[in-house]
């Protein structure tokens, strides 16, 4: 139990024999320190079965007396047992505090015992022993304690890891859509979410790792919450909505917490359709041009979505429409491809589209007009103004041409 200080041999007689007169004492002992652990907190008698306690502690309490006048070579019986109490404590879910105290408490216990052995014997030479063995006791219990206390921090870090762990396999399988009895039920009670209600989920294209770190992505805000998944080639995060509340939030959330672009996904009703709502961020995502840095929702982009999502109808669509544009130079191209750009973020106004150009009106409107005729268009039909429109938004994110 500790350091042991060098005994003569007679001093450990007397040390050995105080301890195994303890030792037909234990029963009335082990009573008394359940007695105390009870007063001190109901929690005891919570977490384990009386006579499961009981027998544990007897065990714990017989070895620590045998160590005090084990000869100083002996295995440290006491210790091996405190690691093992600790692991099994943390696995029940006592708390740490109350695993310290009744190690203390049965210290204590221990101690008084042997002091009050020796008194009733008037024996003052087995006094003065016990009190040269004092420290030795004290340092014993307390390295005892210490062992207990680093194997309980110990298993209940591998606890929570191997809970991390489980959780986020359950919310990656939810994300792939996966279908299992009980997987949303199982992930809700986990991840202290309800299983049915609003839910929302967002991609982020990856960025490089030495600037990630320069980015906090938001938990919480507004009422909802924010789970993040990191994945190869994407952050995920799964958003827990209040009934009645949209999106316009999230994306204010998300604003300036990422270097790149976003998809959000339109909301859906429960956590087993949160391998749809990915899929659908995803497709929203695939909407931002490489150069993008907003967080854009489904809902608002769903004609380029279309786009993006048939790849080779959306070629043919490019061909189609801008066959002999895509003839031309690249930096004729790019001109007139870029001032359609323009014109219709700027709602068809040339005069603002002439500002952002740094160009004449008049200049846009001629470029447009070269448009139409090498597109065989006309920007004020509806119809062509919707193929120039998606064929625009095929090229640029689709690459094709």
């Amino acid at each position: 139990m500790g350091a042991r200080r060098r005994r003569t041999g007679h001093d450990w007689k007397l040390l050995a024999e105080s301890c195994t007169a303890l030792l037909e004492r234990l029963p009335e002992l082990v009573d008394e320190h359940m007695r105390q652990l009870a007063e001190y907190s109901p929690v005891y008698g919570e977490f384990l079965p009386y006579d499961q306690q009981w027998r544990e502690a007897e065990e714990a309490m017989r070895i620590g007396i045998e160590t005090i006048s084990a000869p100083r070579a002996s295995p440290r019986r006491d210790l091996e047992y405190a690691e093992e109490a600790g692991r099994r404590r943390a696995q029940q879910g006592l708390p740490l505090e109350l695993l310290v105290h009744a190690y203390r408490t049965a210290g204590y216990l221990v101690w008084d015992a042997l002091m009050e052995g020796a008194a009733a014997r008037q024996e003052p030479e087995r006094l003065a022993v016990l009190m040269r063995s004092a420290t030795m006791v004290w340092s014993a219990v307390d390295a005892q304690a210490a062992s207990a206390s680093e194997a309980y921090r110990a298993t209940e870090t591998e606890l929570r890891r191997r809970t991390d762990e489980q959780l986020q396999a359950l919310l990656d399988a939810l994300l792939e859509g996966q279908e299992a009895p009980g997987l949303a039920a199982r992930a809700a009670a986990g991840l202290d979410l309800p299983e049915r209600g609003p839910y929302a989920v967002v991609v982020l294209r990856a960025e490089r790792r030495e600037s990630r770190e320069s980015f906090r992505r938001p938990l919480e805000g507004d009422g909802y919450r924010f789970i993040w998944r990191m994945r190869a080639d994407c952050e995920v995060g799964v958003v827990a909505l209040v009934a009645g509340q949209g999106l316009d939030g999230v994306a204010r959330a998300l604003d300036g917490r990422c270097s790149g672009p976003g998809g959000i996904s339109p909301v859906v009703a429960g956590l087993g359709e949160l391998g749809r709502a990915r899929r659908l961020a995803e497709l929203a995502l695939r909407t931002c041009p490489p150069d993008a840095t907003a967080v854009v929702r489904l809902d608002q982009r769903m004609p380029t979505a279309l786009v993006v999502s048939q790849p080779e109808l959306a070629g043919r669509l490019v061909s189609d429409v801008f066959g002999a544009v895509l003839e031309l130079e690249p930096g004729d191209r790019a001109v007139l491809l870029e001032t359609l750009d323009v014109w219709l973020s700027c709602e068809g106004s040339a005069g603002r589209a002439a500002g952002r150009l740094y160009c004449h009106r008049n200049t846009v409107f001629n470029r447009l007009r070269r448009l139409e005729q090498l597109t065989s268009r006309s920007l004020a039909r509806p119809r062509d103004l919707i193929e120039m429109t998606l064929a625009l938004d095929a090229y640029r994110l689709a690459g094709v041409g």
